[in-house]
């Protein structure tokens, strides 16, 4: 028989397949300590599980970790569930977990930590949110465990203090793995409803474990976006859950929630009764008040006698007519003398004698600017002869006429100044006062020398 030759990726593959297939590696729960955690950016967690003897590399999808109620960090002890299988690139088998919870109750007590900062951050618990609890509801939704003692025990106050409401009980399962989807529902469904005034959610008193529940994410949120005002009831006074947090209003026990969900009839029949005993004696009163007006207004004058008080009246009315006379008079004495000085006012400004006035200062500016003018011509005047007997002075036409000549290059371009600019035989042109000669350099003789420099042939 011919021996089959496996590659490393089919092997690898069959030891995956073999591992996947064992019903115990399927669904393995497993406890140990967190080391080399990583939280990557695609929302994968990839850590080891160790315990004092061995450790095994893990993987949470991300899928998977989005639900955890609790941040994993090093060195956290935890116990997770899910299945083995071999990771085929490496050749290594790694732990794939599924759920993850903290291991003891100093656990339990960090994941609620954990939730209470966060959800504290993401604003679930301002105070400024938190809706007011109706004075006097017409319906009551309860949402319990429909076996416990809190359910009596709500039943009983609510009943008891204001039977007149109209109460709707929700069971629900307060504990356990489905106590959690099983009070979400509730919320939601009373939500929509939309019945009830307010809510009452709780149960009675427990562990930590027991009252787990009301501390998962999902229920604080889905208390903070209920449209009904809610009442935490969970556990004892000393008890203190998420739910507490996130509700409209905390009760210390399911029997304080029902007392502050509802007034005491009994309460409010006393106080009926103080307020039409108030409401009497403010009617008596009145009306004492209103009989004793009556009386006086019987005896006043004003209707013993009615002519007199018309004549009184007469009087007042003919002072006030002769005052209004005389005020009218002097005002309308002071409005002509106003209007007298406006008009002197007004005529000091006329536009014809506004007019001479500017004619006047055009007149006298035209005058000005005149003189100013032939000041300035002047001055010029004596600047440009002065300029003309300095340019005339320096003229070289003066100086050639005083027996002085220029003397240029054959083209007439460029003043010889020195023998340096000549040669022998070279032509000329001598520029004097009335002409130009055309000469010949014969010879030349340099300042201080007694003899010529040449002769041209």
């Amino acid at each position: 028989m011919e021996q089959r030759i496996y590659s490393i990726k089919e092997l690898n593959r069959y030891i995956r397949m073999k591992l996947e297939s064992d019903t115990l590696l399927s669904e393995v729960w497993i406890r140990g300590e967190i080391s080399n955690f990583t939280h990557h950016s695609s929302g994968h967690m990839y850590f080891t599980l160790k315990d004092a003897e061995s450790r095994v590399k893990s993987i949470m999808f991300a899928s998977h970790n989005q639900r955890l109620p609790f941040i994993p960090k090093e060195g956290a002890r935890v116990i997770a569930r899910g299945n083995v299988s071999v990771y085929e690139r490496d050749g290594q088998y790694q732990f794939y977990a599924t759920h993850m919870q903290p291991d003891g109750i100093g656990s339990l007590y960090l994941a609620f930590e954990q939730l209470k900062q966060k959800l504290e951050r993401e604003g679930l618990f301002a105070p400024e949110r938190k809706s007011p609890i109706p004075r006097f509801p017409r319906v009551i939704g309860v949402v319990t465990s429909p076996t416990g003692a809190a359910v009596r025990d709500i039943l009983t106050t609510l009943s008891r203090r204001y039977p007149q409401a109209e109460v709707v009980l929700y069971p629900v399962s307060v504990q356990g793995k489905g106590a959690a989807p099983s009070i979400i529902r509730a919320i939601q469904t009373l939500n929509d409803m939309n019945e009830a005034d307010v809510l009452i959610i709780g149960r009675g008193g427990g562990s930590l474990e027991e009252l787990w529940a009301f501390n998962e994410e999902a229920v604080a949120r889905a208390i903070y976006e209920s449209e009904i005002p809610i009442i935490s009831a969970v556990g004892h006074e000393t008890d203190f859950t998420i739910a507490d947090f996130v509700a409209d209003l905390r009760a210390a026990t399911p029997t304080a929630a029902a007392e502050l969900a509802v007034p005491h009839v009994a309460e409010l029949k006393a106080q009926l009764n103080q307020r039409e005993q108030v409401l009497q004696r403010a009617l008596q009163h009145q009306v004492s008040q209103a009989r004793e007006r009556l009386r006086r207004l019987q005896r006043s004058p004003a209707l013993l006698q009615p002519r007199r008080s018309l004549l009184q009246h007469a009087v007042r009315l003919d002072t006030l007519q002769s005052r209004l006379v005389s005020r009218m008079k002097s005002r309308t004495q002071l409005t002509i003398s106003t209007h007298g000085r406006l008009n002197e006012r007004l005529l000091r400004y006329h536009p014809q004698d506004a007019l001479k006035m500017a004619k006047r200062r055009q007149s006298e500016a035209g005058r000005q600017l005149r003189g100013a003018m032939n000041a300035m011509f002047r001055e010029k005047s004596q600047q440009l002869t002065s300029g003309i007997r300095q340019l005339d002075a320096l003229s070289p036409l003066k100086v050639m006429a005083r027996g002085y000549s220029l003397v240029y290059d054959e083209q007439g371009k460029s003043l010889i100044k020195s023998l340096n600019d000549v040669e022998l035989g070279d032509r000329v042109k001598v520029k004097v006062t009335d002409g130009e000669l055309d000469c010949q350099v014969w010879g030349m003789k340099r300042g201080g020398d007694d003899h010529e420099t040449g002769e041209a042939n």
